[in-house]
């Protein structure tokens, strides 16, 4: 059984005024920022909030390899940059890390894994699946990666027609949406968020912006995918449900952020809105 919250933040409260945060050597987070170009195109004073931000994150998260793989500090450094550089712009660190308070646990695969899955049909009828994943996100549970798709981060694939992807990024999304209950692609928004006079006002701003572009994705998709149209840069995967096309986008907005704007113009200023607030 998961601990209370006021549990965790009592926990939290005692561990900070005991623990120093440790630093990250500087050899290995410049490595780090090498593999990963999207970080290093940071200016450098947010390199350094981010740097701050990781050592903090590694200090409160646990690594386990799965089927022997043994993580190692550069391992575990690429997952806590990237899973921290959303949280960059919202305040002190303890203040932004709180976002992933819910869990302790990631858990790194030394390849894709396979998940059994089981689905009902419109008729009633139970369906077994094996489903292929490089990574997942269990609401108020640990984080599963795999770590060839970790490393690959910001490293564009020939058939993906020069998309850049995170898969860091994209499952710590989910975590986020996670925050608000089930995910569905609608985050918690912050008081007076682009300027709503309420919670439901602002969800309502935030989904005029997504629906509509979720929507005209989804029918790019199916036109390449019926009719042997053209498939749109960002990855086909942000298709199957608002949540994924959320964190999809995500992914793109902090990797590939020129191009996103490009394709999303409309989704940029709801994302500089949340991901970076002029308060902070």
């Amino acid at each position: 059984m998961a601990a209370p919250r006021w549990l965790r933040r009592l926990a939290q409260a005692v561990r900070r005024t005991v623990a120093p945060v440790p630093d990250i050597p500087a050899q290995l987070w410049l490595q780090t920022l090498r593999r990963h170009p999207f970080m290093a195109r940071l200016p450098l004073h947010d390199q350094g909030k981010l740097r701050a931000l990781s050592a903090l994150f590694l200090q409160r998260k646990q690594f386990t390899g799965a089927h022997g793989l043994v993580v190692t500090d550069a391992m575990a450094v690429a997952i806590a940059a990237q899973a921290c550089l959303p949280l960059l712009h919202w305040g002190e660190p303890h203040r932004a890390l709180a976002w992933y308070d819910d869990f302790v646990g990631i858990v790194v695969h030394p390849a894709e894994a396979v998940a059994r899955r089981q689905a009902t049909d419109e008729a009633g009828v139970v369906h077994q699946y094996d489903e292929v994943l490089l990574g997942e996100a269990m609401q108020g549970g640990p984080v599963m990666l795999s770590w060839p798709a970790v490393d690959a981060a910001g490293r564009p694939a020939a058939q993906d027609g020069g998309l850049a992807t995170s898969v860091v990024i994209h499952e710590f999304v989910h975590k986020i949406d996670m925050q608000g209950g089930e995910a569905d692609g609608c985050p918690p928004l912050p008081p007076g968020f682009m300027g709503a006079a309420s919670n439901r006002a602002a969800r309502e701003a935030w989904r005029a912006a997504w629906q509509p572009a979720y929507a005209h994705f989804r029918e790019q998709i199916i036109i390449a995918e019926r009719f042997g149209g053209a498939l749109p840069w960002l990855d086909a995967y942000g298709a199957t449900a608002p949540a994924e096309f959320f964190a999809v986008a995500c992914e793109a907005w902090f990797v590939h952020r020129e191009r996103f704007g490009q394709e999303f113009p409309a989704l940029v200023p709801v994302l500089q809105a949340f991901f970076e607030p002029p308060q902070a």
